[in-house]
């Protein structure tokens, strides 16, 4: 028996299911608790829906714009396994101090003002909580998608299957942890919720230093002996970089404190970064490049609009879903951020066949017309909810189906989009940015997460409005999910409209 195929389980490295476990545990960990965030924000310590959206929305920026710089240090300096076993470390300790809850707030009425209560040390405890889980994935998340590409050759045939068989681990993970997590935490106590996605971490990083002998020496640092060279006095370079690591947790934890301050720096950074390739593609390119690169503009655009509307799920659906959804007594309001990766699970081969079928047809849309049909369903996703609360009872509950329909329209319009993002950046990139424009890819999608906690804001039910009957938030809620549908078809059918002059404009044939 070959060497390779010792190596080996039905056809891929053995290594491929070392990363398929750790992934999957990692996003066990993350879906667990973003599936009880927002309510934990809101019933726990009391938040108010404008302030708890926005924290969720800052962490979530945070989230997505981290592995930027922990790709950039894994390349540089740490390699891949060692990032990934630090960030997993880092994970571990953020997702067990999430299970340590403390008392929860109380309201109480001091000089005519009701005002929240809540015990500092556990406030503090849960921000740097949500700190290390931020530098942690920051570490982890990019770089255990590159040990997955280093697996094959660049002509592997076994490359896509590989890299389909990691992504299902994505959300096969997410799927059970909304179920349970969601599940033990809102039925028994959030530290047993935010616990298991803790021990959750603590597998994935089990598995991940078992199996590392199985990676084929791929993931090492770039240069082991520099990382062992003396720096700064007696420290190693190595130990440096974990130091800095550590302030960059203490300098998130103080940040996540001041939502406004994250806000104006992500603005403040998004104008800079779109003046600067609108100013690069007008005088630094030829023709061509100056119609691809603006093209990939827009539609980097488009993008934040469309995950800001689908980011509504770990926010102001769920607490939409708490409020107004008749659960039937059987699921928790966290549960049902589940449909979404079992959708994911169900339809992502149907959708994979339907282009290569209309591909080999020459009927396969743009990528601008599957980005607007993306924004298209999400808008859509909105409508079936606002029809649902037009058939809503007296008690203001909706009926679970137009939940599970919109996020099956929602999760539609992500297959569209989500799937041609990366390709669109390695096809209309300039060469000499390529590099640079996938990080804004990237960060486009933290800009959408914080602009996902600003429109969660518009639904403010127990801080803006004194609401408290479900008839009375199904009024609020209707109202915005309507404007958010109507903007969202409306957009999307511009793009469709115009798909073919932004298509002609990519020149591409």
């Amino acid at each position: 028996m070959s060497a390779r195929k010792t190596n080996e389980i039905f056809g891929h490295p053995r290594g491929l299911y070392v990363l398929f476990l750790t992934e999957l545990w990692e996003r066990f960990s993350y879906y667990g608790m973003r599936a009880l965030l927002i309510l934990y924000l809101t019933k726990h310590f009391l938040f108010g829906d404008k302030e708890g959206g926005l924290i969720v929305g800052s962490y979530a920026a945070l989230v997505y714009a981290m592995p930027v710089i922990g790709g950039m240090i894994a390349d540089r300096y740490l390699g891949f396994k060692k990032a990934i076993t630090f960030g997993a470390l880092l994970l571990v300790c953020g997702h067990f101090g999430m299970a340590f809850e403390g008392p929860a707030a109380e309201r109480v009425l001091q000089d005519g003002h009701t005002v929240v209560l809540r015990d500092e040390i556990y406030t503090q405890i849960f921000y740097l909580s949500l700190a290390l889980i931020i530098v942690g994935v920051g570490f982890l998340k990019a770089n255990i998608s590159s040990i997955v590409g280093q697996l094959y050759g660049i002509d592997d045939p076994r490359r896509d299957a590989g890299f389909t068989i990691f992504y299902m681990g994505i959300n096969l993970g997410a799927l059970v942890a909304t179920l349970l997590c969601a599940y033990l935490g809102e039925t028994y106590g959030w530290r047993y919720g935010f616990g298991l996605a803790g021990i959750g971490m603590l597998i994935g990083l089990a598995t991940f230093m078992w199996g590392g002998r199985h990676l084929q020496g791929l993931g090492e640092p770039p240069d082991r002996s520099g990382l062992a060279a003396r720096v700064l006095g007696r420290l190693s370079k190595e130990f440096v970089i974990y130091s800095i690591g550590i302030v960059f947790v203490v300098g998130i934890w103080q940040l996540m404190q001041r939502t406004g301050e994250l806000g104006m720096l992500l603005s403040g950074f998004g104008t800079i970064v779109i003046a600067w390739i609108v100013w690069f593609s007008l005088s630094r390119c030829t023709p061509i490049e100056r119609d691809r690169m603006l093209v990939m503009l827009v539609l980097m655009i488009l993008s934040i609009f469309f995950w800001a509307l689908f980011e509504q799920a770990g926010s102001s659906l769920t607490l939409f879903t708490d409020r107004n959804v008749d659960m039937g007594g059987v699921f928790t309001a966290g549960m049902f951020q589940s449909l979404n990766p079992f959708y994911i699970i169900v339809l992502a081969p149907v959708f994979a066949w339907i282009w290569v079928r209309l591909s080999q047809k020459d009927l396969e849309p743009s990528t601008p017309a599957k980005f607007g049909l993306g924004v298209l369903q999400v808008g859509l996703g909105f409508a079936a909810l606002v029809y649902g609360a037009s058939q809503a009872g007296p008690d203001g509950k909706v009926a679970v189906i137009w939940l599970a329909l919109m996020y099956l329209l929602h999760t539609t319009g992500e297959l569209c989009l989500s799937p041609v993002g990366l390709s669109m950046v390695t096809k209309l990139s300039v060469a000499r940015v390529g590099g640079m424009m996938m990080g804004v890819w990237f960060l486009s999608s933290s800009f959408a997460a914080y602009f996902a906690g600003m429109i969660a804001g518009l639904m403010a039910i127990n801080d803006q409005y004194g609401v408290q009957s479900s008839v009375e938030s199904l009024v609020i809620y209707t109202s915005v999910f309507e404007k958010l549908a109507l903007l969202a078809i409306v957009l999307g059918l511009a793009i469709l409209v115009v798909s073919p002059v932004l298509h002609r404009r990519m020149h591409i044939e």
